[in-house]
Order: C-alpha cells, then structure tokens, then sequence
C-alpha cells in the first residue's frame, strides 16, 4: 500500500517562510515526476511546480522567483519538498503533492495524492 505523508503547513506572517515536505513510501520501484498543487477556498486546485526524475524544475508564474520544490530519492527516502519563501496572503490555501510512481501492486506508473497539509498567510 503507496501512502504519502505531508507535513510543514501552519500559520505565517505575510513576507515569511514555510517548508512542506511529502514523504512516499511502501513497495514502490520507482518514482517519476514530483508536483505540488494548491486550493484555496472557492477556487479549483491549481498546478504549483513539478520536479522531474531527472531534477529538472518547472513552477506557476504566481510562484516563480519565491517557492523552490527540491527531492531526496536516496536511502529510499522518496521525499519532495516545497520551499516557499516571501509568503502572501494569497498563497493560503491547501496544498497537496503529486507523485508519479510505480509500486509492486501495479503495472506502470500511477499518481498517487497526499492528504493536503493546510498553509494560512495572515498577520
């Protein structure tokens, strides 16, 4: 049984920084490409960065310049990483990791979720 585990949300102050940080595990074989989404409320789940197995990077425009999303493969650590600095007022939402893997259960690649991990940016 694949499970990801996502911890690091909490409340900040506007202009401050949070780590997230989603950790896979079970049978996995191998892993794929890494993403963060974000929903706030009222609104659909948006597309916030990817890194690939080979550690290339792509992040939303809105993102850009302040979160950097980061992975640790080794020791079967299998865990991706948002770090998301100068922190606003409209990056509260619930953000949620991605991961493509493949596991013993299954043939092929599949997208596992995680639980969502609140983030709230107020003074």
């Amino acid at each position: 049984q694949v499970q990801l585990v996502e911890s690091g949300g909490g409340l900040v102050q506007p202009g401050g920084s949070l780590r997230l940080s989603c950790a896979a595990s079970g049978s996995i074989v191998s892993i794929g490409a890494m993403r963060w989404y974000r929903q706030a409320p009222g609104k659909q789940r948006e597309f916030i960065a990817v890194i690939t197995s080979g550690r290339n990077t792509n992040y939303a425009d809105s993102v850009k310049g302040r979160f950097t999303i980061s992975r640790d493969n080794d020791k079967n650590k299998n865990t991706v990483y948002l770090q998301m600095n100068s922190l606003k007022p409209e990056d509260t939402a619930v953000y949620y990791c991605n991961v493509e893997l493949q596991s013993l259960a299954t043939l092929g690649m599949r997208n596992y979720w995680g639980q969502g991990t609140q983030v709230t940016v107020s003074s």
